[in-house]
């Protein structure tokens, strides 16, 4: 069996059998067995469903590391594919069976060409990226991931619908951003919805806050750097004649600088004081940091524009802004200097493709080849700079 035909069947048997993270024990053998066939070593047992592989080049040089995230998210598969989700509210949504099968496909030519390389390959099946803010990148390092093998660089490629197959989105610094989650408790007091003054509104209060929550990027954040503040979700209330006496709001921040996020953080903590103290309620005020920023290494990310200009010339190479999304490969990339980049997986002809995490999702299988190959052609390039 051709190795891309073998790629496709790997993915469509993950895409059809999704595991959470945590839970990804059926996906973590697959790879086991998968790397075993060839005869590529491993290890197990970082964040639970974690697999190290690592290809011994022929000669001495330096170490890459090349990873791909293995779970699913808790999302009910609307396609029409004949490989859908057998599994009721569990889906690949994110393409993470794709970036596990193109790992798998870029260790199976490394391995038929290790004798050529200078150098060493890990392989990192990293558990648990949807999970933020606890990840599966820090708790992978943390049970020894790099204990044996320190890599000179790390790399990672994510699916991305907004661009078409054939296309390779990489940044020289900002690529995507950090994703941290706010949580505010209003706690004022109930009473008839006939007699306000009788009761502190939680609702009303809400609303108030939440509009001056908008000022806080358009009015202490540098216009020429980003955040974003989004509350997603308002619960409270009891019946439409009762105040309510408490109001949960959830949100999220995101931001690429330190500074900007620190400026948030600060604001939001006094607007909250401010509150109190004007409307006479507690607020619970929670803000639990998450994934940081993405930052690619300029030396790698030209590496990666290289690599895939050497491939498919430099139309493959659009000029793109970063993304909001948070990406638990920020923190490889707080311990080692890397790149991550975005590789295409829409028709050309889709005007508006389907967005991750949507359940309609949809990964053009085309775009398999096309990552096999960067990566591949991004691990060689990379080991013959190191070995210099």
């Amino acid at each position: 069996m051709a190795t891309i035909d073998r790629i496709r069947e790997i993915r469509r048997t993950l895409h059809e059998n999704p595991e959470l993270g945590g839970e990804e024990w059926a996906t973590s053998t697959l790879i086991q067995e998968e790397l075993q066939k060839v005869g590529i070593s491993f290890k197990t047992g970082f964040a639970k469903t974690g697999v190290l592989g690592v290809i011994e080049g022929g000669s001495k040089g330096g170490t890459v590391a090349l990873r791909a995230d293995i779970d699913a998210l808790p999302i009910l598969e609307k396609t029409a594919i004949d490989f859908k989700s057998k599994v009721d509210g569990k889906m690949h949504a994110c393409g993470h069976d794709a970036h596990t099968s193109m790992l798998l496909g870029t260790a199976f030519k490394l391995q038929e060409m290790k004798d050529q390389l200078s150098g060493r390959v890990l392989l990192i099946f990293q558990p648990n990226e949807e999970t933020s803010p606890i990840g599966g990148a820090r708790p992978m390092m943390e049970d020894g991931l790099f204990d044996e093998f320190q890599p000179d660089v790390i790399f990672g490629q994510h699916v991305w619908p907004d661009l078409p197959v054939g296309q390779i989105g990489v940044r020289d610094k900002e690529m995507m951003g950090a994703s941290d989650t706010l949580s505010f408790t209003i706690t004022g007091a109930g009473g008839h919805a006939s007699m306000p003054h009788q009761g502190k509104d939680a609702i009303v209060i809400a609303a108030e806050f939440i509009s001056s929550l908008q000022s806080i990027v358009s009015r202490n954040v540098n216009p020429l750097e980003s955040a974003v503040i989004t509350i997603g979700t308002i619960n409270g209330g009891y019946r439409y004649n009762v105040i309510a006496d408490q109001v949960v709001l959830k949100g999220t921040v995101r931001t690429y600088s330190k500074k900007a996020k620190e400026t948030v953080k600060r604001r939001l903590e006094n607007l909250v004081k401010g509150f109190e103290i004007a409307y006479e309620v507690e607020i619970d005020f929670d803000y639990v940091d998450g994934y940081g920023a993405t930052i690619n290494t300029p030396k790698w990310a030209e590496l990666v524009r290289g690599s895939a200009a050497q491939l498919y010339g430099d139309d493959a190479l659009p000029v793109l802004d970063p993304s909001m999304a948070g990406e638990d490969f920020s923190r490889f990339l707080e311990k080692v200097p890397g790149a991550f980049y975005w590789l295409g997986c829409s028709k050309e002809d889709v005007e508006q493709p389907k967005p991750l995490h949507d359940p309609e999702f949809f990964f053009e299988e085309a775009a398999l080849e096309i990552g096999v190959e960067t990566m591949t052609k991004v691990t060689v390039n990379a080991l013959n700079i190191l070995k210099k």
